[in-house]
C-alpha cells in the first residue's frame, strides 16, 4: 500500500472512532453532570475536528511539486497542526474557567454509576489501539499530521484515567474530585499543545531534523571522489528531506565523473534518510598530492586548449615544462603564438616566474570522415610488412590488422604481443619503431594505431 493510502486509511478510521467515543462521553457526561467527563468529550470532539482536518490535508499534502510549490505541499500538514493547537488551548482555557467556577461556587457533584466507567474503559482501549496504529503509520510515512493525531490519542488515555480518578474521588465523598479531574484534563491538553507547537514550529522555521545533518554529511563524505563537505543544509517538508550540499571534488575530475558523483551522493543520502531530495554543488579544489602534470592539464582545460605530451623535469631547483599545443591548422602563426604565450603565462602564474616553459605548436588533428575497409590484398600487404618490421625484435604475433581508407589517407590498426615483463616505455619505443617503418614504406598511411598485449596464459 502506498504512503498516501496508508495515511488516508489511518485518518479515516480515526474519524469514525473519534466521533463515536466523543458522542458517548458527552451524552453520559451530561446525564450524570460530570465536568471532567464533559471536558474529555469536548477534547475528543477537538480530536474529531483535528482528524477530519488531517484526513483532508493528507489528500493535498502528498501531491507532487508544481510550478507554484517547488518543494511540494508537505507543509500544509504543519499548518493544519497549528490550527489544532489553537483549538486545544481554547478548550483548555474553557475547562479551567468552568472548573474554577465549580470549585468556588460549590456545584453539586455528579451522580455515580457503572455506565461512565464502562464508557471510559472502552475509550481507553480504543485510544490505545488507534494511537499505536497512527504512530506506526506516521513513522512509516513521516507524516507530521498523523504523528500529532497519534499524540492526541495517547494523551486521551491519560485524560480518561484522570476522569476515572475524579469519579472515584467523588464516589468516596470528595465533592471537588470531578472539578479537580477536569483541571487535570485541561493541564494535559495544554501540555499536549505545547509539545505539538514545538515540533510544528521547528518544521515551519526549517529547523534541521535531529541527526539528519550528521547522517547526510557522513554519507556524502563516503562517496568516492568527494574530498570533503564544505557546507550542508537540511530542512524537512512533509516526509521529504530537502538537502543543499556544497562538496569539494578534485579539480582534475572530468565533468561526466562529477555527474556520476552527484548521482552516487543522492543514492547515499536516500539510503540513510529515506525520502530525500539532494541539491549537490561540486566545488573543484586542488589536492595536496596533485602532480605538476595534472596542474598543467587543468590550466589548459580551463583555457579551452588541447594539449598533450606534457613532459616535466627539474633542473636543480628550476622546473622545466614542455608541452605540445594543438591549434587550428588554418590559424596564422601570430595568433597561434599568442595562444601559446597566454598558456605559458598562465602556467607561470600558477608555478612562479622562474618556471621554464616551451610550447610546441602543431595543427589540431582534424575529425576524419567515415572511411571504408581496404581491399583484402591491401590488408594482407600491410600485415606482412608489419610482421617483417617486427621480426627479430621484442614485438611479435602481429594480428587483428585492419586497414581503412579515408580522404586523409589510410588508417591502420593492429594488435601485437610483447613479453609480460617488459616495461611500458620499452614496449612503446619498440612499437613506435615499427609504426615509423610502416609509414616510411607506405607514404599513403596517415595514422597507425597499435595495441600491445601480453601473451596468452
Amino acid at each position: 500500500m502506498s504512503a498516501h493510502n496508508v495515511k488516508s486509511s489511518a485518518a479515516a478510521i480515526s474519524v469514525l472512532a473519534s466521533g463515536t467515543l466523543a458522542a458517548a462521553k458527552f451524552t453520559v457526561g451530561i446525564s450524570i453532570g460530570s465536568l471532567a467527563l464533559i471536558s474529555e468529550a469536548l477534547h475528543s470532539s477537538i480530536d474529531l475536528v483535528a482528524t477530519i482536518i488531517t484526513w483532508a490535508v493528507v489528500q493535498v499534502s502528498d501531491r507532487p511539486a508544481d510550478q507554484e510549490h517547488h518543494y511540494g505541499h508537505g507543509k500544509l500538514e504543519s499548518i493544519s497542526a497549528l490550527g489544532v493547537i489553537a483549538l486545544l488551548y481554547v478548550l483548555a482555557g474553557g475547562i479551567l474557567v468552568e472548573a474554577y467556577s465549580r470549585l468556588t461556587e460549590g456545584s453539586p457533584p455528579p451522580s455515580i454509576s457503572a455506565i461512565p466507567f464502562v464508557v471510559l474503559i472502552i475509550d481507553i482501549l480504543v485510544n490505545l489501539w488507534r494511537a499505536r496504529a497512527l504512530h506506526r503509520a506516521a513513522r512509516d510515512t513521516k507524516s507530521q499530521a498523523l504523528a500529532a493525531d497519534a499524540l492526541h490519542f495517547a494523551t486521551d488515555v491519560m485524560d480518561s484515567f484522570a476522569v476515572i480518578i475524579g469519579l472515584v474521588l467523588t464516589g468516596l465523598g470528595f465533592w471537588w474530585g470531578d472539578a479537580a479531574a477536569a483541571i487535570a484534563v485541561a493541564v494535559m491538553i495544554a501540555l499536549l499543545g505545547l509539545r505539538m507547537a514545538r515540533s510544528t514550529v521547528e518544521t515551519l522555521v526549517d529547523r534541521a531534523p535531529e541527526g539528519a545533518l550528521e547522517k547526510a554529511t557522513a554519507a556524502i563524505r563516503n562517496v568516492p571522489g568527494v574530498i570533503d563537505v564544505d557546507r550542508l543544509r537540511v530542512r524537512m517538508v512533509g516526509p521529504t528531506y530537502f538537502i543543499d550540499a556544497i562538496a569539494k571534488v578534485p579539480r582534475t575530475t572530468p565533468i561526466d565523473r562529477v555527474e556520476e558523483i552527484k548521482r552516487t551522493a543522492q543514492a547515499a543520502v536516500a539510503n540513510v534518510l529515506g525520502d530525500a531530495d539532494l541539491t549537490f554543488t561540486a566545488v573543484p579544489v586542488a589536492r595536496d598530492n596533485e602532480s605538476v602534470r595534472e596542474r598543467i592539464m587543468v590550466i589548459a582545460r580551463n583555457s579551452g586548449l588541447a594539449i598533450h605530451h606534457v613532459t616535466v623535469h627539474a633542473l636543480g631547483e628550476k622546473l622545466i615544462v614542455s608541452i605540445d599545443l594543438e591549434v587550428d591548422g588554418e590559424m596564422e602563426l601570430t595568433a597561434a603564438h599568442a595562444v601559446a604565450h597566454d598558456l605559458e603565462r598562465a602556467i607561470r602564474e600558477d608555478f612562479g616566474d622562474d618556471v621554464e616553459v616551451d610550447t610546441h605548436i602543431e595543427p589540431l588533428e582534424p575529425e576524419l570522415p567515415w572511411g571504408s575497409d581496404a581491399a583484402p590484398d591491401r590488408v594482407k600487404t600491410i600485415r606482412e610488412a608489419l610482421t617483417r618490421f617486427a621480426a627479430g625484435g621484442p614485438i611479435h604475433d602481429i594480428h587483428n590488422v585492419r586497414v581503412r581508407d579515408s580522404n586523409s589517407g589510410e588508417i591502420v590498426n593492429f594488435h601485437c604481443r610483447a613479453a609480460p615483463s617488459m616495461s611500458v616505455i620499452k614496449v612503446h619505443e619498440a612499437v613506435d619503431e615499427i609504426e615509423r617503418a610502416l609509414r616510411r614504406a607506405f607514404p599513403t598511411i596517415k595514422r597507425v594505431i597499435s595495441h600491445a598485449e601480453p601473451p596468452h596464459p
